[in-house]
């Protein structure tokens, strides 16, 4: 079996005990590796003291598990250009429809190709004839064009783990034609749903060059490449065994007692304009002053771990959303009781499990996202026989997977406050037959799946 190859941003690193780090995507990329001898390259997560930025890049190798990890440490000047500016402050809010809040700079985007050349140089090296390359995310779109400048003949492909916009939004970016061009250099391109896919092909037809051909391949730039959807997903068997095991933990429960005897209704969302938690919050504020005998026995439990807080625009948000929370609660809480709990902090996934599967209902409201795991860790977190409800946003692309959720708008508060009170009042069986369809779905196409299914199609291609 060919060597895999796996260049992200961040390279997640195993426990010292050599176990792979927590999240879905990091055990089951750990697992395509060790099958295949594998190698994962990437940013160390380390900045370059100042009195070495001028020294030529090089590579932190190190094996554990029977992976090699290859790691490199970027100068502050990469850092601001390639990923606080252009990565994401240009891509980002773009991919994510928010024109308004995207800064394009030229000295940023050319600290973005800057980077990419890096990891080109850096890779090519340690190149084997049969290796096959597997590209993630927003941040490496130009590696395989500067891959195949320097000759490259491997087979490449590239998952963008969050939303593709319309042509239209898209074509704001100053160089979107070159982010395109750069796409038709990968031999496979995964998206998340057919709404993503259908904006790409959108985009190569608007501009005049390429379009979408049968069999699931595309003609784009004198290439034939192959795209597909691929709906990324989570460890299912995991997560219900944590869900299960907190139950019976008793330092868990005595976490959890403050919040026993209400109903509860769960967001969990890194800090991120994406994700509508303010409007989350104003929502549940209406579902109070519209539904009076929830008032003091049900309450809104947000999680939002910081992140980004080198961006403005992210601190400015941190501070917006506190005073938010802090209003809901000054106007509806008493003494014993707060409508909402923010809590600015992460959570070890077995707490968080529990929390999942003691909430009556899963609020993931993102006003535009590329799958959203939340949702799909929420349900899988349920008990069986009472199982909570989950509300999701129809701009998120777990809304094309999980059937048995309440669609909503998150930008329209009323209805998700509806919904909070449809969600409270649904009956038993009817929570059990929704539940019943998305686990279904979940048990079959599990991370592990999502990773076979995407490194099948690239063998293929």
């Amino acid at each position: 079996m060919a060597r895999l190859i796996v260049v992200s941003n961040r390279v997640p690193l195993p426990d010292k005990d050599g176990s792979p780090p927590p999240g879905g995507m990091a055990i089951a990329l750990n697992a395509a590796l060790k099958r295949q001898d594998g190698l994962w390259i990437g940013w160390s997560g380390e900045v370059k003291p100042e009195e070495k930025e001028d020294e030529p890049p090089r590579l932190s190798v190190r094996e554990a598990g029977g992976i090699t990890y290859a790691l490199t440490d970027l100068a502050q000047k990469d850092l601001d250009e390639y990923y606080n500016g252009f990565a994401n402050r240009v891509l980002w809010p773009i991919f994510h429809c928010r024109v308004d809040l995207a800064e394009y700079a030229r000295h940023e985007m050319s600290g973005y190709y800057r980077v990419n050349r890096l990891f080109a140089d850096l890779l090519m090296p340690l190149l084997q004839e049969d290796d096959v390359i597997w590209v993630h995310d927003y941040h490496l779109i130009p590696l395989a064009e500067e891959l195949r400048k320097r000759g490259c003949r491997n087979r490449i492909g590239f998952f963008l783990h969050i939303p593709w916009p319309p042509a239209d939004i898209l074509f704001t970016v100053p160089i979107y034609d070159t982010l395109l061009r750069g796409l038709s250099s990968y031999d496979l391109v995964g998206f998340h749903t057919d709404y993503d896919l259908s904006n790409f092909a959108e985009c190569l037809r608007r501009e005049g060059c390429g379009d979408l051909l049968e069999g699931g391949y595309c003609r784009a730039y004198g290439r034939v490449f192959r795209c597909g959807v691929f709906p990324i997903s989570i460890d299912t068997a995991e997560f219900e065994t944590l869900a299960e095991q907190s139950a019976g933990d008793k330092a868990l429960r005595m976490t959890y007692r403050r919040i026993e005897g209400y109903d509860v209704a769960i967001g969990v969302d890194r800090l991120d304009y994406s994700k509508g938690i303010d409007q989350r919050v104003e929502a549940f504020r209406r579902f109070l002053h519209a539904n009076a005998h929830r008032v003091g026995k049900t309450l809104l439990l947000q999680i939002t771990p910081k992140s980004r807080t080198e961006v403005p625009e992210y601190m400015a948000m941190q501070k917006d959303i506190a005073e938010l929370t802090g209003r809901v609660n000054g106007e509806l809480g008493t003494i014993d009781w707060m409508p909402v709990h923010y809590i600015n902090q992460s959570l070890e996934r077995r707490e968080l499990a529990g929390l999942y599967r003691m909430a009556r209902v899963g609020l993931v409201t993102p006003l535009r996202d590329g799958m959203n795991l939340v949702a799909k860790e929420y349900v899988a977190a349920q008990h069986p026989q009472d199982p909570g409800v989950l509300i999701l946003s129809r701009f998120a692309g777990a809304a094309r997977e999980l059937d048995g959720a309440i669609l909503v708008n998150p930008y329209d508060p009323e209805a998700v406050a509806n919904a909070i009170e449809r969600a409270l009042v649904m009956p038993l069986d009817a929570r059990v037959e929704r539940w019943n369809a998305m686990m279904t779905r979940l048990r079959e196409h599990d991370v592990y799946r999502w990773c076979d299914e995407f490194l099948s199609g690239l063998r293929q291609a």
